[in-house]
């Protein structure tokens, strides 16, 4: 913790946003948008990293319309997806379906990497933004009590950047988050993912779709010319698993998916295995004077419905509305205006893990034991899934979400 005073805050402005990712950029472009003078601190040279959340749901393409920028995101390389469903005992069983939802009855595949790049150059219009890349925000300053800006390592060596108000969107691994000492709640998860890509035919299905068999479980995203697998572990069990031959996931890949026989030779090391650590947990209060949290540094979602990218940015909206105002009149931005932030986005995010974590629980926790029973579904439920009306529960809940959040900063 580095204690500064406020005649020694360097390049100070209104609003520091740490982290480039989806909650950080679009609440950088928003604010900007509203004519709030923003920067945004990233700390990789590019956007380029493989196998981040690359699901849009169509509470993130809404947003994206009501900003005008859905027409340049559909330009993006991206495949959309209208319904989901699982292969058990043989058969594909559609689960999800978002087929006559209004007003968009998909969700979209892209490469998060392009998404924030669209962010960043749409966001660059305005004489407000500042992006500066190869910055992490390593440690907050601190002045009478309240966070004043925040310790950058930089290219150029250790910087001190002022800030009337700090948002952290810096993930789950938050340095911000353990700086500001919050107090987390956890709430574990069963499993570990194990992300891999493999080379898709045109002969393939063209679903994207889970595979779940005795004791294992293999979730396939159609991503055109390829297939981006998540291989899913129980719970530190990567590390193991990884010390055998890769010929063990290469076999349980071919046993879940045999159409990919001749693919998985592809899979020559473990250095092509990417691991996931899958966590749950969430800040029991989400600010201090001068700093909010929102997005994963907040909340860590589980990879259970690809909704991540999704609340990040209703957190980026939701927290863009209520700041915008006192932000570019220069006011002091107020606990109970920070307050507000938490007020308006804990109820989703509280239903939201809670879903997933009996899905992880009652599902998948089961499905990975390997004493498991080849998995059925059960003919009731078989027989609701006929109807595309069932189907669209899921399918609204995860695309939609509650308390959708709409742009109201100028």
């Amino acid at each position: 913790m580095t204690r500064t005073s406020p005649s020694s805050r360097i390049g100070s402005r209104p609003c520091c946003i740490v982290g480039g990712g989806p909650a950080g950029l679009m609440l950088g472009y928003l604010l900007a948008r509203a004519g709030v003078a923003v920067r945004v601190l990233e700390k990789h040279g590019d956007f380029l990293r493989d196998f981040r959340g690359d699901t849009v749901h169509p509470s993130t393409l809404e947003v994206l319309r009501q900003t005008g920028l859905l027409e340049r995101f559909y330009g993006l390389p991206h495949r959309r997806v209208d319904h989901l469903g699982v292969h058990v005992g043989g058969r594909l069983q559609p689960l999800i379906d978002f087929r006559g939802l209004r007003p968009f009855d998909h969700l979209c595949l892209v490469p998060q990497w392009d998404f924030l790049n669209l962010l960043a150059e749409e966001a660059r219009r305005f004489p407000g933004f500042e992006l500066r890349m190869r910055h992490e925000a390593t440690d907050l300053l601190w002045s009478e009590g309240e966070v004043a800006g925040v310790r950058v390592r930089t290219p150029e060596g250790e910087q001190e950047l002022g800030a009337c108000l700090v948002v952290a969107c810096d993930g789950r691994n938050s340095l911000i988050r353990e700086a500001a000492k919050l107090r987390v709640r956890e709430f574990g998860a069963p499993v570990d993912v194990l992300w891999f890509r493999l080379e898709r035919r045109p002969e393939h299905p063209e679903e994207t779709f889970a595979l779940v068999g005795a004791g294992h479980m293999m979730v396939l995203l159609n991503r055109t010319d390829y297939w981006q697998a998540a291989y899913l572990v129980p719970k530190g069990g990567a590390e193991g698993f990884r010390k055998q031959h890769i010929e063990t996931l290469r076999r349980s890949v071919r046993e879940s998916a045999p159409f990919l026989e001749l693919e998985t030779a592809a899979l020559d090391s473990w250095e092509r295995v990417k691991t996931l650590e899958v966590r749950v947990d969430r800040l029991e209060r989400w600010h201090r004077p001068g700093l909010l949290l929102i997005g994963d540094a907040a909340h860590a979602m589980s990879p259970v419905g690809g909704v991540g990218i999704n609340l990040a940015v209703q957190d980026a909206v939701a927290a863009a509305n209520i700041l915008w105002r006192p932000l570019r009149c220069g006011d002091r931005v107020g606990q109970e205006v920070l307050r507000r932030v938490q007020k308006r986005r804990l109820p989703p995010t509280v239903l939201i893990q809670a879903v997933q974590l009996q899905v992880q629980k009652r599902i998948i926790a089961r499905i990975l034991e390997e004493s498991s029973a080849p998995p059925r579904i059960p003919a009731l439920l078989r027989a609701l899934l006929r109807f595309r009306a069932v189907r669209r529960i899921p399918a609204r809940l995860m695309g939609y979400g509650i308390r959708r959040e709409r742009v109201r900063s100028p």
